[in-house]
């Protein structure tokens, strides 16, 4: 696995808990793909509550029972491992927000045992 460190790419997908691609939560085709394609590291993240392009709200109050909570998918790597991602992205996409920033890695790895 490659190092990271210094500048880098941060890619954000903001989705729903039930956008699907091929039979698959969306998040889990994203993340899987992201692995298949030796990226540093992805992270999904499930929402308490949130709202889109739809401008319904999402929210995981008992009240509301919403069951469709935002999701925001994240990845970190190089510009060069990120733009392999992007035709997958936009190819399993149907509807959500896709942001990309540079960031600074500043430590990325295993950490050492205590002693």
């Amino acid at each position: 696995m490659p190092k990271i460190t210094g500048k880098a790419k941060r890619l954000r997908i903001y989705i729903g808990e039930h956008d699907r691609y091929k039979e698959k939560a969306l998040y889990y085709a994203i993340i899987e793909k992201a692995k298949e394609l030796d990226l540093a590291g992805a992270t999904m993240f499930r929402g308490l509550m949130g709202y889109g392009a739809n401008s319904r709200i999402h929210t995981a109050s008992i009240v509301d029972l919403s069951s469709d909570l935002p999701i925001l998918v994240e990845i970190i790597d190089s510009e060069e491992y990120i733009n392999k991602l992007l035709p997958f992205i936009d190819e399993m996409l149907q509807e959500g927000l896709v942001t990309l920033d540079d960031i600074e890695v500043i430590k990325y790895g295993k950490t050492r045992p205590q002693r």
